[in-house]
């Protein structure tokens, strides 16, 4: 077992796969890069030091993350440019032009710090209110508790079957609508009932764990913003830029799989066609044939990085 300390890491957030991230984005060519899920800024850091003549837009949709990552990348002066966006409209946040962008990282999901802070409501300790928000102060932004107490049971289990791949969604949303007409669920307590009622006492913690993951998807609406992005990032690139995602469940990891893919074809039509009558090229190629999962050494460090995948495309 190794001792050694994991790469930028601090105790607001563990960056995963940090080297194999650097060797696909090769930020010591220069140029332009883009982190679209900044957290605390280890894979910002880590791009800006062996990029010396990179420059990076550092885009976090949390005001916590933005101001603990930019008092860390703060050395670098006008290289490292926050801004304030959930990734999928950082592009015209920022600026940004179509075909100007060497790299462009996303590292999906919720950083340490957001799962260890116990009021944002991401964990199932007890006591944990049930909010979920990247970003807790934007309006409009219904809570987990909000979507439990208000979703009619249908909708609860497409949630709980579509997000959290659960087979026996229906029987977890009749015990939240149930428990709802005693008095509304609002805590990580509730939850944990409700799904100790639907599922059964022989639940277990990945029972816990999808359930409050479909729940977060929800609430942050990561599916639809990932599958809105990645192709606008796509265009973002200039030709030999590489988008480098970092995935931690199966849902988001076949919606980078399936899009690297087709994007790698150079026909797209059905089989049945005679003729081709897409594209008839490929927009570039996967660099990454099967994903990138971190190494023992890392999983021993940072356990939430055994669940990672890291894919990686290059536009032609």
């Amino acid at each position: 077992m190794s001792d050694a300390p994991l790469p930028h890491a601090t105790g607001y957030h563990a960056p995963v796969m940090v080297r194999e991230v650097m060797d696909a984005l090769r930020p010591e060519r220069g140029g332009t890069y883009l982190d679209g899920t900044l957290g605390g800024g280890g894979h910002a850091e880590a791009l800006l030091e062996r990029g010396p003549e990179a420059t990076l837009y550092g885009v976090d949709r949390d005001p916590d993350a933005l101001a603990e990552a930019g008092a860390r990348l703060a050395r670098f002066g006008d290289r490292f440019r926050p801004v304030r966006s959930n990734f999928a409209d950082a592009l015209s946040t920022a600026g940004i032009a179509d075909g100007t962008l060497n790299g462009v990282l996303l590292d999906l999901g919720i950083s340490s710090h957001q799962i260890d802070e116990d009021a944002r409501g991401f964990t199932f300790r007890a006591g944990a209110p049930l909010d979920m928000r990247m970003a807790q102060a934007s309006a409009g932004e219904p809570t987990a508790a909000e979507l439990l107490n208000t979703m009619d049971e249908d909708d609860l289990s497409r949630l709980f079957r579509r997000f959290g791949e659960e087979p026996r969604s229906r029987r977890l949303a009749r015990a939240v609508a149930e428990m709802r007409e005693q008095a509304p669920l609002a805590t990580s307590d509730d939850l944990l009932e409700a799904i100790r009622r639907g599922l059964g006492a022989r639940a277990d913690a990945g029972d816990r764990a999808r359930i409050f993951q479909a729940l977060r998807i929800a609430v942050n609406g990561e599916i639809d913003a990932l599958e809105r992005a990645l192709p606008a990032f796509r265009e973002a690139l200039e030709p030999g830029g590489v988008l480098a995602v970092l995935s931690y469940h199966s849902l988001e990891d076949r919606v980078v799989k399936n899009a690297f893919r087709d994007w790698s074809l150079r026909c797209i039509c059905p089989p049945a066609m005679p003729l081709c009558t897409c594209r008839g090229h490929a927009l570039g190629r996967t660099l990454t044939r099967k994903p990138v999962d971190a190494g023992p050494d890392e999983v021993r460090g940072n356990v939430r990085a055994r669940s990672a995948h890291l894919r990686a495309w290059s536009k032609a």
